[in-house]
């Protein structure tokens, strides 16, 4: 049988099984495993072990862990909270001033967590019922916590960048650097649209009353420093240590584990059942991206093996439309993958067909692997499958319907798409 033939039959199955709601980890591991054994037989699993094992030693994947404990911590220390208690009284005086604190709140907090499950939920909890308490139209409030919760995917410390690096053999420092700029343009874009937006219609971000803005008054600037000044130093000593090549990411990200600890501290939140609740929380997530690694790898090297990289790389090379027009195709593919799998998985399946077809076109690596990671940022809120839109939709009030979210989310998802524009227009 031919084995590009099975590549394709592969990948078709995994579009099937995905949309039928099946486990993405059970998807991917099952259709390797079956397929590596219909190609070679049963010495396919001695190669998967070799596979596994090459994952599991990698010397930057300890960060993952340490990472997501980070934001467990930072979730839980209450330092999101009381931040964005003072910015909304001091944005008080601005049209549309909570939907733009949350846009802040969330990307300084992107900055200290990759997790976006608990970004999103935070600030749903946080800010979208006193929205729609003040008066926001209900699509602008979710659209902008879901868009804003979605930050932490690519501002370092990102999760999907520590295991972008080690599969396209790039320094995950120099992704994180070079993610800074389109994470804060992106979080420019909503800040800028949400201004416009509320200064044309008026009624969709109403100011907050004198009565609120007196609430904390003179003591609005010493509230803003306490609140502010743990979070930014956690940020300055985690990725500062990183940037100036003081310690390489497992260590920084340790680094930031123990701050997370210290400001938690800092709140007076730090006891017993707090550290508990986010060590359980830790080990389930990251055996989830484990899981989800580790089918992925199977599966890719299966697919790979079976000519299925070569073949679509040949039929995207031979596109009659440019180096620019393949580079739209390949753009596309990765949002279409985005409206059914995790991200975790587009990651694990499009990077090692896509990277040698990045390099043959002619592209710097470093810049095409960042237009693939704020590419995947929109796999959030692209339906039917947007993780952020049921992560908000699991804390909402019960007015606030899911075509609501799905309404508040469509001009963010544009926003993205320029934002993905200028990256390539400005490299």
């Amino acid at each position: 049988m031919n084995t590009e033939f099975l590549a394709i039959t592969m990948f078709g199955m995994l579009l099937i099984l995905v949309i039928a709601g099946v486990p993405l980890f059970v998807s991917l591991g099952g259709l390797g495993l079956i397929f590596g054994l219909i190609g070679w037989g049963p010495i396919a699993l001695s190669q998967f072990i070799n596979r596994i094992y090459g994952i599991m030693a990698n010397e930057v994947l300890p960060a993952v862990p340490l990472f997501i404990f980070m934001g467990y911590i930072l979730e839980r220390s209450g330092a999101a909270e009381k931040l964005f208690g003072t910015m909304h009284v001091a944005m008080g005086s601005l049209r549309g001033g909570i939907a733009l604190a949350t846009v802040l709140i969330c990307t300084l907090f992107a900055a200290c967590t990759g997790i976006i499950g608990a970004s999103v939920t935070t600030m749903g909890l946080l800010a979208l019922t006193p929205m729609i308490k003040r008066g926001y139209d209900k699509p602008l409030a979710a659209g902008c916590i879901c868009a804003g919760g979605t930050l932490g995917i690519l501002i370092p410390p990102s999760i999907m960048l520590v295991l972008y690096g080690p599969m396209a053999a790039l320094s995950v420092s120099k992704l994180f650097m070079g993610a800074v700029v389109p994470g804060l343009v992106l979080s420019a874009l909503y800040l800028t649209y949400i201004s416009v937006r509320c200064h044309l219609q008026p009624k969709m971000g109403p100011m907050a009353s004198i009565e609120e803005r007196r609430a904390i008054g003179g003591k609005l600037v010493l509230q803003l420093l306490l609140y502010l000044i743990p979070p930014l130093f956690l940020i300055l000593a985690v990725m500062g240590s990183i940037f100036f090549g003081v310690c390489a990411i497992t260590e920084a990200a340790a680094m930031g584990a123990f701050g997370a600890i210290l400001v938690a501290a800092t709140y007076r939140r730090l006891n017993w059942k707090m550290l508990k609740e986010s060590v359980y929380l830790n080990l389930k997530t990251t055996s989830m991206v484990m899981f989800v690694t580790i089918g992925a790898v199977i599966f890719s090297g299966v697919f790979m093996a079976l000519g299925g990289g070569d073949l679509l790389g040949r039929v995207l090379l031979g596109l009659p439309f440019g180096k620019w027009g393949i580079l739209a195709a390949l753009m596309v593919i990765i949002v279409v993958l985005g409206m059914f799998i995790d991200w975790i998985g587009i990651l694990f399946i499009v990077v090692p067909i896509f990277t040698p077809i990045g390099v043959a076109l002619g592209f710097d690596p470093l810049w095409f692997a960042l237009v693939i990671c704020v590419n995947l940022q929109m796999s959030f809120l692209t339906p039917p499958f947007a993780y952020a839109m049921f992560y908000l939709k699991g804390v909402a009030p019960p007015d606030v319907t899911m075509a609501d979210i799905y309404r508040g989310v469509i001009p963010f998802v544009l926003l993205q798409a320029i934002g993905l524009g200028l990256v390539i227009i400005f490299p």
